[in-house]
Order: C-alpha cells, then structure tokens, then sequence
C-alpha cells in the first residue's frame, strides 16, 4: 500500500487515542483505539493502533521516518506520568465509577490545571515517556517530533481542505493551552494569527452545559445540540448564558473562571427547563463563533476558511457559520475532535519535514478491512457460489412473498451458531430490497471509516421515509435518547433536489459535518432522517464507494431519490463495530434479521426486531 514519500506515523494518547500513518500525500492507515481495544473514546497509548496501522499499511518500522506526538502541556505530562489519573477520570465521565466527595476538588483542580501552556520540563518528560512507550511498541530509534496541540488541528484542517490560501480556525475545550487559534494557510505554510487563552473557552463552557444535564461531557454534547430543538426560542437580548461567555474582536471573554462558570450556569440551569437550558447554551455558541469568525475574515480579508477542533462538531454551529455574508467556502476537517490530532500532527511534520502541502481526502476509509474470502476462510466451510443468492437478489421489493423468498434462499449456506449464511450475486441490490421492505439492515464493507461518523462501511441502513425507525432503532438497538435524530447518506447529485443548499459547494463538506434544511417538499421522503426543525446532517455519496453507491441507485428506483438512513454499526456506549466477529455478535444481540458482511447474506431465524 505504500506509496512514495518517507512515512509519518502521528500518535495520540489522550481522550480518543488514536494513530495514523501519512506519506507523501496520503493518510496512508488511520485507527482509533477505542475500535481495538473496544472501550469507547479510549485514552491510554494506541499500541494496539500503531500495530495495526504498521501492518495494514505495509510498513516495518525501520521505514518510519518520524513520529508526530501532539500535546505535551503540565495536565497532559501528568497523565503521561500517572496513567491511573486519566483512568480514573475516564471512569469518571463515563459513568463507570460511582462519585466520591473529593470529586468536586479533583475536577476543579482538573480544570484550572489544564489552563497551563508547556515549558521546557513538561515537553522534557513528555517526550521522555513516549519515546519509552514507543520503544515497547518496537520503535527504538525513531525521530521523535512534538507538535503543538492547536498546530495539529490546524494542519489536519489547512492540507485537508486543499485550499490554496484560507482562515485556519481551530476551536476545542483546552489544549496546550489554549481554547482556540487562528491561522492564514498560504502557499503551503501555516502562518499564526492570534490565539485564545485556556482560561475562556467555548469548549469547556459547552462541556459544563452537558455535565449540568447529567449527560457525560467530551462524548454528549451532541445531545444538548439535539434537545435544543424542542424549546421555545427567547431572544439573545433575554438569554442569561449570553452574559457568561461572549466575544470582543478576536477574543472569548467572561466575568468567571472556569470553575465559577460552573457555578454560575448551575445557578440558571435551576430556573429553566432543561430543553430551554439548552437551547440558550446552543444559540450562545452560535452566537460566539459567528462573532469570532466574522471578525478573523473581516481582519485578514479570506473568503474560504477551513476548521477543526472539538466544537466544530456541533453542526448547528457550522451550518450557521456556512451563512456569514462573504465566506464562499468552509471545510470541517470531518474527524474534527482530538480524536483526529494523530493524522493532524502527522500532517504537520510532513509538511514542515517533508515539503507536503496537501492530503488528499477521498475518502475516509482508512481503517482495518476484511476481504469476503478472508471471511469465508473464517466461516464458512466450503466457498459458497454466488447462484446460492439468487433467490433474493431475484425476489420483488415490496412484494408480501419478500421474506419467504429470503428465508428459503439458503441453498449450500452455511449455519454459525444458529445464524444462517449464504453468498449474494449482487449485495447491494439485495440491501436495497431488504431495506425497502421495511427491515433493518446491518452493513459491513470494505476498511472501516475513521472519524465519529458511519459513512456506509459500518453502518445500520433503513428507509429514510419511515418515522417509526427512529423510535425502533433508539429504543431497540442505540438506546439513546428519543429527541436525537438520525442521519442519511444520499447521492450527491440528489443533493439540490432534497436540501436547501444555497449555492454552497457540497463537495467541501461531504462526511456529515454540516447541517442542511430538507426542502418541504421532500419533508415526507426525509421523515426519518431529520430533526424536528427540518434540517438534517448529510452524507453526500459520490464514486468514492461503488457498492453503497449501486444501493443508493437501487433506492432511487423505488423512492424518486437515491438517500437512506444511515446511523453507525454499534450498540449503546460501545464503539464502532471493527471486526467481523464484533458484527455477528451485534447481530446476534440486536435481534434484528439481516447482516450484509461484504459479498455475504446473514440472516438471524431467531430475530425478534422486523
């Protein structure tokens, strides 16, 4: 797989951790931690990443002729050295461990420590610590570099865009720290333009909204973003979050520290109902980031700005940021949270070391994949030929004898533990009919997506027109809150058809990290799959992938326009399915019927959810 160029290998050991590999001007092999060692939104060393990256790639170590390492601050230096406080915190936030008195001096302690910017002995045991661990990971003598925190979300958001010349802006809760940067990307260097302070940070005041509603920060903001939606909309002038977090030119201000904010936002969030708490916390961050970046593209006269940072996440906030008068372009680096610092901070070093000015971004299918011979080898005994599937690729969409004709088509399958296992001439055909019968599908493709969002090769596909789903699939299957909506992938060249676009370039944005109003005449098409106000965060879906592509063309047959309801392949606080024995085990504990591993039908008899 590798291609020219010497290889970067980026690392991340925090919230999220992760490893990439970069060449020329390629990511090469991306993969978060969380998906290896199954524990979501992982924090300890991605030693089980860097193997994998290593071994997908191609690549031995001696090959590797840097690592990028980001954030080397007093907190995160601390973590490094006692790996028990990050744990412990990890336990915390996730609601793995119960809360003890001295919580509430520890988080506060957390909070005004991590404000701290490094210095020469916090970035001295930093690198001290990895180079140990990267040793234990069979990389004894490679060229360590260190990269700013803020300059790795910059990086991965200026090469990424594959603008010329833009505003670089990075918005997160803290690191190295700072809460924030601007930057100008011209002629391939990123030039600093100003900063913001850890102590004021747009992050950390989302953060403490969603701890307010007892939901887990660094993981539900997304929620508040949801719940919003169901309050009676105030006006800024009587908003009371408004006067503890603002903007003034190119800084965040606020009469509290981090700690008192906390204080003060309990004392409000007492008088509201929790939906009005939210949607005064969401229309406050819109309100600050406009503000900020209307004034950054005021300052240095750019036209396109490019983004990343953890609160870019939040995609109410970026569709209002895609409406500011004079930005004619924005592009959200699609894994925005520090999730995406070890291809961010591989990005940085081979550009400083390698002259790369641009990474190419077709696609976000960098992670671990598993051929249908791999996973015939594994399960089945003999090869089954494709005819074994033709009964259903045969069989009619919507006709009533459609399960029948399913069921009966097992002919040379094989059984695994009471699932039922068969090859299919055409998946993606056969996916579009079990869809459009009303099931819902399980669908596992190709190397996995990177980043937070399913992008069709692990994904939980069903009609984009049925308002049922959504309650089926929250209840039965994700057990997440009633109010959050779920998202579709649809064809690109649909895209003008069903959404307000406005003109806007939907090819900068294609990996659901922008929000679009459904057009009202496509209300009904688009039930399932947008949020109570009309809007809805697409994935556009071009030749990237020509499997899920066929499936979207065979919807388009049925339903007018090819778009289907696409959420991630994984059960309620676990992450991303990986491997193709963590898909059968879902499928075997969802209850629901049909799995479509690449070229391979399984099917469930023993399934309760139709």
């Amino acid at each position: 797989m590798k291609t020219d160029g010497a290889v970067v290998l980026g690392i991340w050991d925090g919230h999220d951790a992760g490893a990439a590999l970069v060449a020329g001007e390629e990511v090469l092999f991306a993969v978060n931690e969380e998906r290896l060692t199954r524990r979501k939104l992982e924090v300890g060393f991605p030693r089980l990443a860097i193997a994998a990256c290593l071994e997908g790639a191609g690549v031995v170590p001696g090959e590797v002729a840097a690592v990028a390492a980001s954030t080397t601050d007093p907190a995160k230096t601390l973590t490094r050295l006692i790996p028990a406080l990050k744990e412990e915190y990890y336990l915390l936030r996730r609601r793995k461990l119960a809360p003890r008195r001295a919580d509430a001096l520890k988080k506060a302690f957390k909070y005004r420590f991590t404000e701290l910017a490094p210095n020469a002995l916090s970035r001295a045991l930093s690198l001290s610590h990895l180079r140990r661990q990267l040793r234990a990971a069979g990389l004894p003598a490679v060229r360590l570099e260190p990269v700013d925190h803020h300059r790795a979300h910059a990086a991965a958001a200026a090469l990424g865009s594959d603008f010329a010349e833009t505003l670089v802006v990075t918005l997160d809760g803290v690191g190295d720290g700072l809460s924030g940067s601007f930057w100008r990307w011209r002629a391939g260097e990123l030039t600093p333009l100003a900063t913001l302070p850890a102590a004021t940070s747009l992050g950390i005041f989302f953060e403490h909204v969603t701890n307010l509603m007892n939901m887990r920060e660094l993981e539900d903001e997304g929620k508040v973003m949801a719940l919003a939606n169901y309050a009676y909309p105030i006006p800024d002038a009587e908003n009371p979050l408004m006067a503890v977090i603002g903007v003034e030119g190119l800084e965040i201000v606020s009469p509290y520290s981090s700690t008192a904010m906390f204080k003060a936002l309990k004392a409000i969030l007492w008088r509201y109902p929790s939906e009005q708490f939210a949607y005064m916390a969401q229309r406050t961050l819109e309100h600050c980031a406009v503000a900020l970046t209307t004034e950054a593209l005021r300052r240095t006269g750019l036209t396109r700005m490019a983004a990343a940072g953890g609160v870019f996440s939040n995609i109410k906030m970026t569709m209002r940021l895609a409406e500011i008068p004079g930005l004619e372009r924005l592009y959200v680096f699609p894994h925005m949270g520090d999730g995406g610092l070890a291809i961010g901070a591989a990005l940085e070093v081979n550009q400083r070391l390698f002259g790369a000015t641009r990474c190419r971004l077709p696609d976000l299918f960098l992670g671990p994949g598993f051929s249908s011979d791999a996973i015939a080898k594994k399960w089945a005994k003999t090869p089954i030929p494709a005819a074994a599937g033709e009964a259903l690729t045969a069989a009619g969409g919507q006709s009533p004898h459609f399960h029948a004709s399913v069921e009966s088509a097992d002919r040379g399958g094989e059984h695994i533990g009471g699932l039922q296992m068969r090859r299919l001439a055409d998946p993606a055909g056969a996916a579009a009919r079990l869809i459009l019968a009303g099931e819902i599908l399980l669908w596992f493709q190709g190397r996995m997506e990177i980043g937070p969002r399913a992008l069709g090769h692990r994904s939980i596909l069903a009609r984009p027109d049925d308002r049922t789903v959504k309650d089926r699939l929250n209840l039965l299957l994700k057990k997440r809150v009633w109010y959050q909506p779920f998202c579709p992938s649809l064809l690109a060249e649909d895209a003008e058809a069903l959404l307000e676009t406005r003109g806007r370039p939907i090819g900068d944005n294609p990996f659901m990290t922008l929000g679009f109003r459904v057009r009202s005449e496509r209300l009904d098409l688009m039930a399932g799959v947008i949020n109570v106000d009309g809007t809805c965060r697409p994935h556009f879906v071009r030749d990237e992938e020509p499997r899920y592509r066929a499936l979207l063309l065979k919807l388009k047959e049925a339903l007018g326009y090819g778009v289907v309801l696409n959420t991630s392949l994984n059960l309620h606080g676990e992450p991303m399915v990986c491997a193709p024995g963590e898909a059968l085990e879902m499928l075997r504990r969802t209850g629901f019927r049909y799995l479509i591993m690449e070229d391979w039908l399984l099917e469930n008899p023993a399934a309760a959810n139709r």
